[in-house]
């Protein structure tokens, strides 16, 4: 798709450069049969040289390239306009530079939307913490005392922000195909929350948006297919429950919050733990399991499932890939891991995830 797109653009651009040879009798251009005054002539070389210059901050990824794609269709549409018996098959070429041009601008405003979010939502400073100590984890259950030692966290400073990225595939049915995303997250401890945001490669050559979002309590969950048309917008108490269970399992990567004052742990077995996170009004629970020698292995709940009839309470589980370990500033922990919804037609294993790097207190 993107060479397709390319070669048009190439050639679009250089079409117009017939304008300018015609006006200036550079050469004979027996397709333009309308007179093109010079005045015209400067303008076709203008569209072109922006249609090019475009093209080339598209090549090279640079983010704004659709603007300067927008000014040279409009031009371009107003030359064919002008000469529409010669040049009005040009009008096909400018549609679809302008629809590339609409789902640019799209994504690049959401992304200036995510930057501008993540700006506030992030701490403008950190304070220097107090190294996590034995005697700071002495009241937790002696499994969850493994996991923080097997972890590395004593004697470092709690971690309170993380910046990380992931890759992954996901897919909403047990027979949809698997849609390969990029994304990249932000974490707040001392007030939970997190932003993360997205790209997705969805069937058919299309690309979806993703910003999934838990902020003062609430969560908000943004989608929007090419850019532009939105396919997901919700925010209710049942995303809002969701998206606490979502930081609560997330934590595995910044495992000094186990000793945030908004949760509460309990002792199940040997191997296991429940922890109950309480914040924004909303209380919710999961179970954490654990190997002998303290790595996770996997985490449960209870989480809102969205259906067309509205959501539905539902089985969530968290399976850590038990060789997918890697340690990030001398924290070890999961980076690969399955998400599965245990429903009641059936188990739904809709996500594969592969943390890549991790960035705490940056």
């Amino acid at each position: 798709m993107k060479i397709l797109f390319t070669v048009i653009l190439f050639v679009h651009a250089l079409i117009h450069l017939m304008g300018f040879v015609k006006a200036f009798g550079l050469a004979e251009i027996k397709e333009l049969t309308m007179p093109v005054s010079k005045p015209s002539g400067i303008i076709w070389l203008a569209t072109a040289i922006l249609f090019l210059i475009s093209l080339l901050f598209f090549l090279i990824k640079k983010d704004t390239w659709w603007i300067i794609g927008a000014v040279a269709v409009i031009l371009s549409q107003i030359l064919i306009i002008m000469t529409w018996h010669d040049a009005r098959f040009g009008t096909l070429a400018n549609v679809i530079v302008l629809i590339a041009v609409l789902i640019a601008a799209g994504n690049w405003q959401f992304n200036r939307m995510v930057r501008s979010e993540v700006r506030t939502f992030m701490p403008s400073s950190l304070s220097k913490g107090i190294p996590v100590r034995d005697s700071a984890i002495a009241l937790l259950p002696p499994v969850v005392q493994k996991w923080l030692k097997h972890s590395g966290v004593i004697g470092k400073e709690p971690i309170q922000t993380v910046h990380l990225y992931q890759t992954g595939q996901m897919r909403t049915k047990p027979d949809a195909k698997w849609m390969p995303f990029k994304a990249e997250q932000w974490f707040r401890t001392e007030d939970p929350g997190f932003i993360w945001k997205a790209k997705v490669n969805a069937p058919a050559g299309l690309k979806m948006i993703a910003r999934d979002q838990y902020k003062d309590g609430k969560g908000h969950m943004l989608i929007k297919l090419a850019s532009l048309i939105p396919v997901a917008d919700v925010k209710n108490k049942e995303t809002d429950q969701g998206s606490l269970l979502r930081y609560l399992a997330e934590l595995a990567w910044f495992p000094s919050s186990a000793l945030e004052p908004y949760l509460r742990w309990e002792e199940v077995d040997s191997l296991s733990a429940k922890v109950t996170m309480t914040y924004g009004g909303i209380e919710a629970s999961g179970i954490y399991r654990y190997t002998q020698e303290g790595d996770m292995v996997s985490f449960e709940a209870k989480r809102y499932y969205n259906r067309k009839g509205g959501a539905t309470l539902e089985d969530w589980h968290i399976q850590v890939d038990p060789d997918g370990y890697r340690e990030f500033d001398g924290i070890r922990i999961p980076v690969k891991s399955t998400v599965t919804w245990k429903l009641k037609e059936g188990a739904l294993r809709w996500l594969e995830l592969e943390v890549t790097e991790v960035r705490y207190n940056q």
